[in-house]
């Protein structure tokens, strides 16, 4: 039986008024079972509702969960005009602007009173198997049958450290990008920072701004202006048809960095060239470290080089979409000097702390047991978010799902209209 503390919630929030969405009459059984609160799984409950579908969110957290973790000063990288959850976009006065980590928490809430969707927040679920009539769900607060589950807990699951970090020294503070909160919490002395897409830039820069010595170990991330022809770059990603990139690219592609830029200050240039000018030490490669020491591959030159043609072909594909529309062509701006030489290795005695900013890959661990239900990098297997090895079993906010957009906020509600068409014929 689900716990008193569950059903206390449940019970006191259905005297919040007339709901779009209603909890089922129990929760210990329900039709459909949707796992994580954030954009994903309220996207998925409020198309859920409009098609008239019984379900439940369980949420190990509080909605949004997930942003509530990312460090203190986190922002958006796209403009708030671009958070479009279904029914209910971005509701502000600043549409340009770059929404805070607690503003996207607070738009979130909003979001989930506006779908009343039937969230039950602070139960984990543990573990899933299959029944006769569906599947069983082991939560801290019991069990819960359903017949469907949607699994959307997260696009950023398990992070990436590479190879050879093992060999860093134990006095070494060392944390994920999810560890970091600020640079006061980090200990005296020299950063390096491991992975130089989005978050590690990011960090990067704060970090110097704050005073302390960076040291960024590269890898190969496109990178592009934040503007172009007087627009956000967002605008010319969208109207591209970038963000509707299918599936069918290379499976690689989804572990590929996204676009290098920050939303910090109303929206910036913020990549390899602008760190190095701001004073950043660039690094290739790491490739291992030991004896106090840390090695770096010599390929500073090859990054950039190949971020430069990812950043050319961008630039192709957004002036045709100018052309396309009868606008003028804009202007790109000139790429400035970049020095590619970097250090073979670091002697890492007076550095306080490495941080590991290398990515992320999915981890549904015990909640996604079955064979082939997962690809050899834990991505589902699936069609049209469909689980093809195990009917009834359903994806929503997985990075490149079904499309590049398919995990933000400006794309994540298609995905979840098609499983929710799917659960209603179901």
């Amino acid at each position: 039986p689900v716990t008193n503390t569950v059903m206390a919630q449940h019970a006191n929030a259905q005297l919040r008024g007339p709901r779009l969405g209603r909890y089922p009459a129990s929760v210990e059984q329900v039709d459909v079972a949707v796992v994580g609160g954030g954009q994903a799984g309220l996207a998925t409950s409020r198309e859920l509702s409009v098609r008239g579908v019984e379900h439940v969110v369980l949420e190990r957290g509080d909605i949004g969960q997930t942003w509530r973790e990312r460090w203190d000063t986190f922002c958006l990288v796209t403009p708030n005009w671009s958070v479009q959850l279904p029914g209910h976009p971005y509701d502000g006065d600043a549409p340009d602007a770059f929404m805070a980590r607690d503003e996207i928490v607070a738009y979130l809430e909003r979001y989930a009173e506006y779908a009343r969707a039937p969230v039950l927040r602070g139960v984990d679920v543990a573990a899933a198997r299959t029944m006769d009539t569906g599947f069983e769900l082991a939560t801290s607060s019991g069990g819960v049958q359903a017949r469907s589950i949607v699994l959307a807990s997260g696009a950023y699951q398990r992070p990436i450290r590479p190879p050879g970090v093992d060999g860093l020294p134990g006095s070494l503070q060392q944390i994920d990008v999810t560890g970091y909160t600020s640079p006061g919490d980090l200990a005296p002395g020299k950063i390096l920072i491991i992975g130089s897409g989005q978050s590690g830039c990011q960090i990067a820069e704060e970090l110097h701004e704050a005073g302390r010595e960076v040291f960024l170990a590269c890898g190969r991330a496109p990178w592009v202006d934040r503007r172009l022809g007087g627009r956000d770059i967002v605008h010319w990603v969208v109207e591209s048809g970038f963000l509707d990139a299918p599936t069918a690219l290379p499976p690689a592609t989804r572990l590929s960095a996204n676009l290098l830029a920050t939303g910090h200050g109303g929206g910036h240039d913020l990549h390899l060239r602008t760190l190095q000018a701001m004073g950043v030490t660039l690094l290739g490669r790491f490739e291992g470290a030991g004896d106090g020491r840390a090695r770096f591959a010599q390929d500073l030159a090859d990054i950039i080089a190949w971020g430069d043609a990812r950043n050319s072909e961008l630039m192709n594909l957004f002036r045709a979409t100018a052309a396309d529309a009868g606008l003028p062509e804009f202007e790109v701006p000139e790429r400035g000097p970049f020095n590619p030489r970097s250090p073979a290795e670091l002697d890492l005695g007076g550095f306080g702390a490495a941080i590991f900013t290398g990515g992320f890959l999915p981890d549904y661990g015990p909640l996604a047991p079955w064979p082939g239900v997962l690809d050899s990098n834990g991505f589902p297997v699936h069609e049209a978010c469909a689980s093809t090895a195990v009917p009834g079993l359903y994806f929503v906010g997985v990075h490149f799902l079904r499309k590049r957009k398919s995990s933000l906020l400006y794309g994540v509600g298609e995905d979840a209209a098609i499983v929710a068409d799917a659960l209603a014929r179901r």
